[in-house]
């Protein structure tokens, strides 16, 4: 093992899984890690653990330090299945450690894996473990993004370990982000916070504007996925305010689509060129060249959102209807919808869309954009026109 050092006997401790393209439906491109931290002290500390197929690697990485005899206490974060689903079998060889959860977490333990973890101790806001020269201290953090999450906080390192909150899907094998190219950074750290995060942006600010009343010192921030922020920690904090509370958005409209004999696709390209023609920044993205998860990253900066389909069966394209579902659920604020499509016989596409998009929520531009069969000349001035009045609407 290359001992990957945080400060002084703060070790990471966690695995790389190179492979990984799908994460619960969300398309990853770099892989990811999931993130242990062993402390060293005169007690030892473990701070979360891996993906119970990947419970080797962190056995192997303790086992360098230290025997899993004299872990001390056993740090529960989070138990989603990519961080816990080691525990059990870390349990059985750290016999002498006690294990510390949220309330929440400790009843979440239970569920998961059995009777055995009733006998995990309850932590809250505000509670502390001395290791010796070091202090860790406990802050929960409900629904950043289950119930039971809390951040882990070294004292006197100044090192917040947030598990899920600040993380990235990044498989590398540099640790830290001022070794690894800071634009793959935040473009995987962009798409992680919309895939993920996004639908609890209030609760994000909340928590970022209770963390900073602590005034808690930072030196240093180990998440449980991707790289270790310890060149400018307050870059990511500074990027989730400005993406949970729109200042991230800029002039800009994304169009997901998709097509069956390209009319759609000629219409998506026409409307793009209205919206181009008012100088606002467009990306198009045809849905089953890109991720859905993709389409969200993209739509996280954007004013808005163009969704187009051709019609099948009297309603919109499968692909299509994934993706608003997908979206629903993540439930993006203060943008603008608007849809077009073509059809055959019937329409049905455009229809199906826009009420969807209402049920959601969503803030829809009423008149849509139709066309039947292939677009003609008349139907192409029709989408150029559509592309300015949607691009007209987010200038105003």
């Amino acid at each position: 093992m290359v001992k990957v050092s945080l400060k002084e006997n703060v070790y990471w401790v966690g695995a790389v899984d190179w492979n990984l393209r799908d994460f619960h439906g969300y398309v990853i491109n770099r892989g990811t890690s999931y993130n242990a931290y062993l402390i060293q002290d005169e007690k030892t500390a473990l701070i979360d653990t891996v993906k119970s197929n990947f419970v080797n690697d962190l056995i192997y990485n303790v086992e360098e330090l230290t025997s899993f005899d004299k872990i001390d206490y056993i740090i529960v974060n989070h138990v989603e299945m990519d961080h816990s689903s080691g525990l059990p079998q870390i349990a059985k060889l750290a016999v002498n450690a006690k294990i510390y959860a949220s309330v929440r977490g400790k009843d979440e333990l239970i569920k998961h894996y059995g009777k055995d973890f009733e006998r995990v101790e309850t932590v809250k806001s505000g509670d502390s473990i001395k290791l010796g020269k070091r202090t860790i201290t406990f802050l929960e953090a409900p629904m950043l993004h289950w119930p039971d999450s809390m951040f882990t906080y070294i004292v006197e390192d100044k090192i917040l370990m947030p598990n899920d909150a600040f993380g990235q899907h990044l498989a590398t094998s540099k640790h830290f982000d001022d070794e690894v190219e800071e634009s793959v950074i935040m473009e995987e750290a962009a798409m992680y916070y919309a895939n993920i995060l996004m639908p609890l942006a209030p609760l994000i600010i909340r928590k970022i504007n209770e963390v900073v009343a602590m005034k808690l010192p930072i030196d240093m921030i180990a998440p449980s996925h991707g790289i270790i922020w310890r060149k400018d920690p307050m870059k990511i904090v500074n990027a989730y305010m400005n993406w949970s509370s729109g200042v991230a958005v800029k002039d800009k409209v994304t169009i997901v689509f998709d097509t069956m004999w390209n009319s759609t696709d000629r219409m998506a390209k026409e409307v793009a060129n209205g919206i181009i023609s008012q100088g606002t920044e467009v990306k198009i993205l045809k849905l089953r060249s890109y991720a859905a998860s993709e389409a969200v990253t993209e739509i996280l900066t954007s004013k808005a959102v163009l969704v187009g389909s051709p019609t099948l069966n009297n309603g919109m394209f499968p692909t299509l209807s994934q993706f608003l579902t997908y979206i629903s659920g993540l439930k993006p604020k203060g943008k603008l919808w608007g849809f077009f499509g073509s059809y055959g016989w019937g329409g049905g596409a455009v229809r199906g869309m826009t009420e969807m998009a209402k049920a959601a929520g969503f803030d829809v531009f009423e008149v849509g954009c139709e066309v039947r069969f292939v677009p003609d000349k008349e139907d192409m001035k029709k989408c150029f026109e559509f592309g300015q009045k949607i691009a007209q609407k987010i200038k105003a």
